[in-house]
């Protein structure tokens, strides 16, 4: 059987409680063998094994390193890769600077005598744990810097030792004194004002567009303040928000979900008694979609840069710990994210932004090819008939998340060029959090303690590329990777579904990760190439794509948010689990189900040759015990909004500035905000709040489209 007599084209499926049945024929797949490269990276060269290429390179990079050192006893020694040994180690709460990092100090600055160093000259920047089966034990690695005038004045006898400290690639730095650390998000606004703003206080007067700008901005009496709406409460908005607020422009943040405190209830009531609020959900609502996630930190954006510390700092400021600034993978959980952002809408709202929670942005208005403002309605007003205004602006920030599907359609009824993306779609597999910590730590995931051990509660990421040579995908080889996403140690599997006739998932965590389950998405990316194979095309083909499958999730669980479930060994298999079946921390419900029989063969092939891999660089991943939940589809946005790398304005209707993980340029909590945050200082620019150059205040922003986790 050809592969495209087991595709399926796109239905919009209804069902009722007496008609549950798939309803679209359901031949015997047969799956074709994909070919798996497994990607080995090779031991790195080192010594007498390196090539002459790479000893010159080196050298030359040592005499770099050696002349970009002016004065050695100024500044900031930044010593990194510390090891200390886990049984040495106070432990991952500890942040302090211990005598076993004094030792490992110590060695690196061929210091006699450990205990004669002062611990207050030195701060711990980052602290990871590294259980990785090839070292002989596991240890905590340090990242330290050490101030070299604090040293001296508590150690003079250290001089010498530092007056030979060379730079080492990797492991040794110099900081020179005017190399600082970014503070906050508001104080470095602050003093770009104080700096770029004050100075030029009165020698011109903020833009105004529309003349619709109120009395009074903020740098001066009687000045016009341009009016900007940011639409959307995700991260992105909000630190877009919180810029263009600290620069004075009259800003007005528009949500369709609620408030968290509502949102909570809303999410309380869908989780028992199933009755979902398709405005306010998992999805929808005050901090987006990360609220009632894992709210993790992590990133590939530079977790040390300038941009992501002063974000950091920013969520540190409005009440998260301060351990997300050196743990090696912070996060902070619901519980820690909710009062947060409470506490940021407070300083917002004091800070002068009117917030509008419960509003949807149904239309832009748009005079002369440019936006003059939106066309908003109570989002509990389905009809939009009797709560429909139009409110104008000189600008508007379009920070929606990556479920905004209405939004999309709108875009594309404006003429607003979209392009589709590619993202994953896959299935989320949960373990016993026993068992994660045993195959990733042995002797030592006693050590555990659900998250008030030692150690951090077990986690992994694992990757696979799969070469697709299928005639029916493509005529040339290509590359399609298998991976986890939002992988929650201690968490449970979640309902993120925003109509009742689709069922999509998500998993999520508190902060102490203390629940006794493990899950994470084991996703395939997809691509245009896959849209068409079920006859999608054009700019929403993603969103159809995902449509589709959230609807045949929904027809296998039965309904009602039962989510379809089956045992890995099962999909390997392709045979139905049969009862009992392992506990599941979804709440509203499983039902096992073909989960092999839900994508096209070739995903599900791709997932299975995934599986196998997984469990060759985790043993025991391919477990009775592991259960698998359909269906994880919103792993990123579907579309991008094209915009202009230095404005940030689209490219193809003026004064819209799509921003963040809906607009396709960000994923994940941090990179949305430090989307967001660039997003706010290119719209003060182009207004004439902010006089200078992004770069100069904060550092380079990601590039423009690159989307990092």
């Amino acid at each position: 059987m050809s592969l495209s007599q087991t595709l399926f084209t796109p239905s919009f499926l209804s069902y009722t409680s007496n008609d549950l049945r798939i309803p679209y024929p359901r031949p015997v797949l047969s799956y074709p063998r994909i070919q798996t490269n497994r990607i080995l990276c090779a031991a790195k060269r080192t010594g007498k094994r390196r090539y002459p290429s790479e000893r010159k390179k080196l050298r030359t990079e040592k005499k770099e390193a050696a002349a970009k050192v002016k004065n050695k006893l100024e500044g900031v020694w930044r010593l990194s890769k510390l090891g200390v040994p886990v049984g040495d180690d106070p432990g991952k709460d500890s942040l302090g600077i211990s005598q076993a990092l004094l030792q490992a100090i110590a060695k690196v600055i061929e210091f006699p005598v450990a205990s004669m160093l002062p611990e207050e000259a030195f701060s711990v920047v980052r602290k990871s744990f590294d259980a990785r089966k090839i070292l002989k034990e596991a240890k905590f690695v340090y990242t330290v810097d050490l101030d070299v005038k604090t040293l001296l004045e508590l150690e003079p006898r250290a001089h010498d030792f530092i007056f030979r400290l060379e730079p080492k690639l990797g492991l040794v730095e110099h900081l020179p004194p005017e190399k600082t650390v970014s503070g906050d998000l508001i104080s470095v606004v602050n003093e770009c004002r104080r700096i770029n703003g004050d100075a030029a206080a009165g020698e011109h007067e903020p833009k105004v567009i529309n003349g619709n700008g109120g009395g009074g901005g903020g740098g001066g009496g009687g000045r016009s303040k341009p009016r900007i709406a940011v639409v959307g409460g995700g991260p992105s908005g909000l630190f877009a928000a919180l810029v263009l607020a600290e620069f004075g422009a009259d800003v007005t943040l528009i949500e369709r979900g609620q408030a968290v405190e509502e949102r909570g209830r809303d999410i309380g009531a869908l989780v028992v008694r199933k009755i979902l609020d398709m405005e306010s959900n998992f999805c929808f609502g005050e901090g987006g979609a990360g609220t009632w996630s894992d709210g993790k930190l992590v990133t590939r954006i530079g977790k040390n840069s300038a941009t992501v510390l002063a974000v950091l700092k920013t969520l540190v400021r409005f009440g998260a710990p301060d351990n997300i600034l050196v743990n090696g993978k912070p996060h902070l959980g619901t519980d820690k994210l909710v009062p947060l952002l409470r506490n940021f809408r407070h300083y917002l709202q004091s800070a002068g932004v009117n917030i509008k929670f419960r509003t949807r942005v149904d239309d832009l208005l748009v005079e002369d090819s440019r936006v003059v403002g939106v066309r908003v309605s109570d989002s509990a007003d389905h009809l939009q008939s009797s709560t429909s205004k139009d409110l104008k602006f000189d600008a508007v920030v379009l920070a929606v998340g990556h479920s905004a599907r209405d939004t999309y359609e709108m875009l594309l009824s404006r003429n607003v060029e979209l392009t589709p993306k590619d993202f994953a779609v896959g299935l989320r597999v949960e373990h016993p959090q026993e068992l994660i910590n045993s195959i990733q730590y042995s002797d030592l995931a006693s050590e555990v303690r659900k998250g008030r051990g030692k150690v951090p509660v077990a986690d992994y990421k694992v990757v696979q590329y799969v070469n697709d040579k299928d005639e029916e995908l493509s005529q040339s080889s290509s590359k399609r990777s298998c991976y986890s996403f939002c992988m929650c140690p201690g968490g449970q599997v979640v309902l993120t579904s925003t109509n009742p006739n689709e069922l999509c998932i998500n998993g999520m965590s508190f902060s102490r990760r203390s629940s006794k389950w493990a899950n994470a998405a084991l996703v395939v990316t997809v691509s245009a190439k896959d849209f068409d194979l079920l006859n999608l095309t054009g700019p929403l083909a993603g969103i159809e794509f995902q449509r589709e499958f959230e609807r045949r999730a929904a027809i296998m669980g039965g309904g009602n948010f039962t989510v379809p479930v089956q045992r890995v060994t099962d999909f390997l298999e392709s045979k139905l689990s049969e009862t009992p079946l392992p506990s599941s921390s979804y709440r509203l419900g499983v039902k096992s189900a073909n989960l092999h029989e839900l994508f096209p063969a070739h995903i599900t092939d791709s997932l299975r040759q995934s599986l196998s891999m997984f469990e060759k660089e985790l043993p025991g991943f391919i477990s009775e015990e592991a259960l698998l939940h359909g269906v994880e589809t919103r792993t990123s946005s579907p579309v991008r909004i094209p915009r202009s790398n230095e404005t940030y304005e689209s490219t193809s209707l003026e004064g819209l500035y799509p921003v963040g993980e809906g607009a396709g340029y960000a994923g994940g909590i941090v990179s949305a905000a430090v989307d967001g945050m660039f997003s706010g200082f290119a719209v003060a620019k182009s207004f004439d709040l902010f006089d200078g150059t992004v770069e100069s205040v904060i550092g380079k922003a990601q590039g423009a489209g690159l989307v990092k986790y």
